[in-house]
């Protein structure tokens, strides 16, 4: 009785360094709430594709599945990872008159427009199309200048939270947000409609065009894509070893770029250490626009019957 007690004392003995290892470092073998709920949202994945086949509806439909997902890392989204690129940023001098601001915004098909002094770096504030909208309604004169008529977006770095941005816009009434670089420049913009979509998917609306495909198999073993395209989806769709590559980019453009140590030009390939080829499709002199990849085995082929 006196050993049965004694290894009593012992696991107890365990079990309280256990819970106490536990509290103070955390206990990496035990999933996370968020690890769980993703887990069962898998197997509600699998009920579902059981439940259509035996012609039943599942607990939660496909979109409400998506949604959970997304909303379970909405939290480990940063602004840097939503933000519309500085690039393709539409926005309006500030000594622009009344008319030219209306042309801007009828061209543009936005709600909101940054406007900027001297440059791009310097954003002052910005429009609401229902204010100049609210000028022509009324038949009132239009203001010798778009400051007087300005409102103020958020100013947020890069690093800031997705979930903390989308608490400020909420709490602030404010639905657009100018993101800053390390040094204080424009880097990109954010607004409301950017943030929902990363939890409710793209959020189409009768002035939007009909979305293209960012990444399209034109034949087997090539491929187009918008040069926007993340790394990860084309590691997911295409090959895995396309998303390894040494620098810090996400993006099919970003690949090229730093496989060229430039801005590569329209018409220059370039080969992956996979053996997939790059074809520059289109670009400026700032940024690729669209890239083509070939895979392996015909890009050999190409090269060969080229020479």
């Amino acid at each position: 009785m006196a050993s049965s007690g004694s290894r009593t004392e012992g696991d107890s003995s365990r079990s309280i360094w256990s819970n106490l290892k536990a509290l103070m470092f955390g206990d990496a073998s035990e999933p996370s709430l968020r690890e769980q709920i993703e887990e069962v949202i898998d197997e509600a994945d699998e009920e579902a594709v059981d439940a259509q086949h035996a012609g039943d509806a599942s607990d939660l439909s496909s979109v409400e599945r998506e949604m959970l997902r997304n909303m379970l890392h909405f939290g480990e989204r940063t602004v840097d990872d939503v933000a519309v690129p500085r690039s393709d940023i539409v926005a309006i001098s500030d000594n622009a008159s009344f008319d030219q601001a209306i042309a801007v915004f009828a061209e543009a098909d936005h709600s909101r427009l940054p406007v900027y002094r001297s440059s791009l770096d310097e954003v002052v504030g910005m429009l609401h199309v229902k204010d100049l909208f609210g000028i022509l309604a009324r038949g009132n004169p239009p203001p010798d200048s778009l400051i007087s008529i300005m409102r103020q977006p958020l100013y947020v770095p890069q690093s800031m939270s997705a979930m903390q941005l989308l608490g400020d816009m909420r709490a602030k009434r404010t639905h657009l947000a100018i993101v800053l670089d390390e040094y204080g420049g424009t880097e990109g913009l954010v607004t409301i409609e950017d943030l929902m979509e990363e939890i409710v998917g793209e959020i189409e609306d009768e002035h939007d065009d009909i979305p293209v495909s960012l990444l399209t198999e034109v034949s087997p073993g090539m491929w187009e894509g918008d040069a926007r395209v993340e790394l990860e989806e084309i590691a997911r769709m295409i090959d895995p070893r396309l998303a390894d590559i040494d620098g810090d980019v996400d993006t099919l453009g970003g690949l090229a770029f730093v496989l060229a140590g430039r801005v590569p030009a329209v018409g220059e390939s370039f080969v992956h250490h996979s053996g997939w080829r790059l074809d520059v499709l289109e670009a400026d002199e700032r940024r690729v626009a669209r890239i083509r990849l070939v895979a392996p085995s015909n890009a050999t082929l190409s090269s060969a019957s080229a020479r």
